[in-house]
């Protein structure tokens, strides 16, 4: 039996990387103030305080412990915990302010990439109906521009007391689909018996898809802080929920135009996907992908 063998040579020499400084090869690292580096030929070590032009050229400030300080070229020739850096110019924050603007108008509302010069596709078949003008203006606000791209039609109901016979006039198909967005759906309502009652007709069994968020009015799906509070109010039964809520914040509330005027502020206030409750979010995302999930 021959024991192990004795390499007297060693491993190969040349695998690797065998060209490597001892210290390892350098990399770049931006001169961001307070950064802790040494200077490699004089061994002065101190804290970036400052990066500038002068005589042609950028130089780095480093302040040692002393408070002394001294300015070196920007570039290679410095070491960080012993390894060897290349300083660069620091990003400026006017950079990083641009890039967040164009990386921000690349979005729509709803935070989907934006289409760059994309026509309004042709109208397809499939619809998704909403109960009334204020859920269609925010609907069109945050999504208006996905819609768009996909084609797809967001119309309005005034109500879903007649939901089953809306389905059938509609005659849903594979290539026609319908997404309904309810309000105030949750267990023990009216709501909740009216699509219950339609989607048990035949016409509702495959390309219908009724979903709905839990808030009294869309007015409750934004969120609250965006009008200073940090909860809806509760409205007191027998109250106008809408003129209660225009109460509460102070607005003029005495008829039908004030509503209309008080939900132009609240929809004002909705920006991005962000200002609204994450309920709503995602139940209309869910009637997108149904109505074009046929191609």
């Amino acid at each position: 039996m021959f024991g192990p063998v004795n390499d007297r040579y060693g491993a190969d020499v040349l695998s690797g990387d065998w060209k490597a400084p001892p210290r390892g090869r350098s990399q770049q690292i931006p001169a961001e103030r307070d950064l802790v580096v040494e200077e490699v030929e004089t061994g002065w070590c101190g804290a970036i305080v400052g990066v500038e032009k002068a005589g042609g050229m950028r130089v780095v400030h480093l302040e040692d412990r002393h408070g002394r300080v001294r300015a070196f070229p920007l570039g290679p020739g410095f070491l960080i915990d012993g390894a060897p850096v290349e300083l660069v110019p620091p990003a400026s924050p006017d950079a990083g302010r641009l890039a967040a603007a164009r990386e921000a108008a690349s979005r729509t509302a709803s935070g989907s990439r934006a289409v760059a010069d994309a026509p309004a596709r042709v109208a397809r078949g499939s619809r998704i109906f909403v109960e009334g003008r204020h859920d269609a203006e925010l609907v069109e606000k945050v999504w208006g521009a996905d819609l768009r791209v996909e084609g797809v039609v967001v119309e309005q109901l005034d109500g879903v007391d007649d939901l089953r016979a809306v389905i059938r006039d509609f005659a849903p198909t594979a290539q026609r689909r319908m997404g309904v967005l309810v309000d105030h759906l949750v267990p023990g309502t009216k709501e909740q018996r009216i699509v219950d009652d339609a989607l048990a007709i035949p016409e509702a069994r495959e390309d219908v898809l009724v979903l709905g968020h839990p808030y009294v009015d869309v007015w409750q799906s934004v969120r609250p802080e965006r009008l200073g509070w940090e909860q809806w109010p509760v409205i007191p039964r027998g109250t106008s929920w809408k003129h209660g809520i225009l109460a509460e914040l102070g607005w003029p509330h005495a008829n039908q135009a004030d509503v209309a005027q008080g939900w132009k502020r609240i929809l004002g206030t909705v920006r991005t996907y962000a200002d609204l409750q994450p309920e709503l979010l995602g139940r209309v995302e869910e009637l997108i992908d149904f109505v074009t999930a046929n191609g």
